[in-house]
């Protein structure tokens, strides 16, 4: 069964309510019209309802399934200003600058999950990923005991007998930029755990570089060298390895050249990038050339499931960030 039909078939175990604020995109209203088809989950489409209807029309999209609200119609709308207002007042929030943010769909959506009247979000389509993860983090904040948040993508890589029967996990594709090595090392050990929930397999877990096992040495080769070891300290169970590169972690015959005494070397199903730069070329090469399905980036972190697109996602992808999000917040 492909990863995809999987991750519904365990959402439709759970039922969860899913927002998307990007109510007028076309791809937004066609990922519906196929969830609504699928019912893997309830979605929550913010805005203008005469608009949406008048698109989701002329392109012949069923969105009959999905709830809509305005937010300044909305019953909640008050509470909603006056619980962010409480949130960011330390910070310098008005009243006024909360009935502004209120009726913006990205913020009002995040208080909704934030107040439980939905399990999660998806949006980015037409929002940059800063767009999407400043209210998130303003609103909901980080899990408990999470140092960091951060993004991964799943990658399912067509007629490809590496990975995990050619699913990947792929980190950190979009949020930091060039983390340190405790920072490289605790996003290794959140994608771990993501892993798991996602792919219900175990991680076997490669910290990538331009060199394999010391074979360059450099500031850069360094940082992944130590967030290896702190990683190992912190999780010693962890089937993790690096510094190497990605074709000692995926192809056998290259890692018993360059690194015979790895446990992960070419077995690997988990990609650590050392840098925003290499992850994300790293997720979309592998998109567009090996034609892989890549879902996301999804967020770890968060304290409730909140994840972000690619602007340019296809519908398809907007369903698959959904139902993903859907099997997090069973897991949440």
């Amino acid at each position: 069964m492909p990863f995809i039909d999987e991750i519904k078939k365990r959402a439709k175990e759970d039922v969860k309510t899913i927002v998307l604020p990007e109510a007028t995109d076309i791809r937004t209203l066609k990922a519906v019209d196929i969830i609504s088809k699928d019912e893997f989950c309830k979605i929550i489409l913010i805005g203008n309802k005469e608009e949406i209807v008048k698109i989701a029309k002329e392109n012949n999209f069923d969105i009959s399934k999905a709830k809509i609200i305005e937010p300044k119609g909305s019953k909640d709308y008050d509470e909603y200003v006056n619980a962010f207002y409480e949130l960011r007042k330390h910070k310098g929030m008005t009243i006024e600058k909360s009935r502004e943010l209120m009726l913006d769909p990205v913020f009002f959506g995040m208080m909704m999950v934030k107040q439980e009247k939905a399990d999660g979000l998806v949006s980015g389509a037409a929002h940059s990923t800063a767009d999407t993860l400043r209210p998130a983090l303003q609103i909901l904040k980080t899990a408990p005991g999470t140092k960091l948040v951060s993004t991964f993508a799943v990658m399912e890589v067509p007629n490809c007998e590496f990975g995990e029967n050619g699913v990947f996990i792929f980190s950190d594709c979009g949020l930091n930029q060039n983390p340190n090595s405790e920072e490289l090392s605790e996003i290794a050990i959140s994608t771990a755990k993501s892993f798991k929930q996602i792919i219900k397999k175990e991680p076997k877990i490669a910290m990538l570089s331009y060199s394999t096992m010391g074979s360059a040495k450099a500031e850069e080769v360094d940082k992944v060298r130590i967030a290896t070891k702190l990683a190992k300290e912190k999780e010693p169970k962890l089937l993790i390895d690096g510094e190497m590169q990605f074709d000692a972690a995926i192809v056998p015959s290259i890692a018993k050249s360059k690194a015979p005494q790895s446990k992960v070397a070419g077995t690997a199903n988990t990609m650590i990038f050392p840098d925003l730069q290499a992850g994300n070329i790293g997720y979309k090469l592998v998109e567009r050339l090996a034609k892989a399905e890549a879902y996301g980036p999804i967020c770890q972190g968060m304290a409730k499931p909140v994840n972000d697109l690619s602007r340019g996602c296809k519908a398809e992808d907007i369903v698959g960030v959904v139902a993903i999000t859907c099997v997090q917040a069973q897991e949440n």
